[in-house]
């Protein structure tokens, strides 16, 4: 099955809508399967007194996370203007939901086909409830998360409506950037043998080696920050891949799955017309004579493999000449008996 690769522009359109369009723009161009948003209500997000993290702070100086969030909203006519233009571009609309209202909004009226819960929602009783109750396909990050919890909330969703072959798991650790001693993209591999469901990788590392790794992992999603200029002023700008680089993540996703192939082990067409050329034959390295027993120090092995395989010399070795050798002749069945 192909990797869905989503493109997660998140909160990099500073609140503008010409930006996110031309965020729409550079994923389209890059081929990716989704371009995500994220859709919320500040007040209903977040307490005015809230601090923000660290990262944060440090890409948008001090102040609460309400400020920040507040200037960062979009409306819903602006949400149905943004997926009209995905339609144009030929690219699916995602955006994950902070609340009740934002969930039923996607679902309802821009007609999502992919639930997002994020890491920081994990717990949340309301969002998790009504995203049971749609069951669409739903894909659940797994940072700052224990696998108790993970298996809590997969439990609460299950017993409550979503059912299990919706669901997709992904490795993700919340920061931002995520050092690569804390990657742990193994971690991926215990999710998906201990809950016995799809897994994928939600990447906030810098570059894109540990996406691509995932998908030799075996990753059937992969999520990706991108920006338009790391430069631009906003919390996650800094932590995501400019254009380029994510025209470079999906090429290099979709040449990995190439190369994956299948689980069997087969000569390959181009193989076989190298075959020929690389491995090698029996030659004869004397003249010999007509009725002269073949011993092991008349023969070697070159280039082509045209002639016969040398594994089977053990099979010619004491057989009669029937005709006249010259050195450097191929080694045919019809010489000997």
């Amino acid at each position: 099955m192909k990797v869905k690769i989503i493109a997660e522009a998140g909160v990099n359109h500073n609140g503008s809508i010409e930006t996110a369009k031309k965020l729409i723009d550079a994923a389209a161009r890059a081929g990716a399967d989704y371009v995500k948003f994220q859709t919320f209500n500040a007040e209903k997000l977040v307490d005015k007194f809230t601090r923000k993290a660290k990262y944060q702070e440090k890409n948008t100086g001090k102040g609460s996370q309400y400020e920040m969030l507040k200037n960062l909203e979009l409306t819903n006519q602006e949400y149905l203007e943004l997926c009209r233009y995905c339609n144009l571009k030929n690219i699916k609309f995602l955006s994950t939901a902070f609340d009740v209202d934002s969930l039923t909004f996607l679902v309802n009226d821009i007609g999502i086909d992919l639930i997002k819960i994020p890491s920081g929602e994990i717990t949340n009783y309301f969002l998790l409830t009504k995203i049971a109750l749609f069951n669409l396909p739903t894909v659940m990050s797994t940072g700052m998360s224990t696998l108790a919890e993970i298996e809590r909330t997969l439990n609460f969703l299950i017993r409550n409506g979503l059912e299990k072959k919706n669901l997709i798991l992904l490795q993700c650790t919340t920061a931002y950037p995520t050092p690569m001693e804390e990657v742990n993209l193994r971690a991926m591999l215990t999710l998906a043998k201990k809950f016995d469901v799809s897994v994928g990788y939600s990447d906030h590392t810098n570059g894109i080696e540990v996406s691509v790794a995932s998908v030799a992992m075996g990753a059937c999603l992969v999520e990706k920050h991108f920006t338009l200029d790391n430069n631009m002023e906003g919390p996650d700008h800094k932590a995501s891949l400019n254009p380029s680089e994510l025209v470079q993540l999906v090429s290099s996703i979709r040449n990995v799955e190439l190369a994956l192939g299948s689980t069997e082990k087969k000569i390959t067409p181009t193989e076989k017309e190298n075959q020929l050329i690389a491995r090698k034959s029996l030659f004869y390295i004397s003249n010999l004579k007509k009725g002269d027993e073949l011993i092991l120090d008349y023969f070697e092995a070159k280039r082509p493999g045209t002639g016969i395989n040398p594994l089977e010399l053990e099979s010619i070795l004491g057989k009669t000449l029937l005709k006249d050798i010259s050195k450097g002749d191929l080694v045919n069945n019809s010489d000997y008996a």
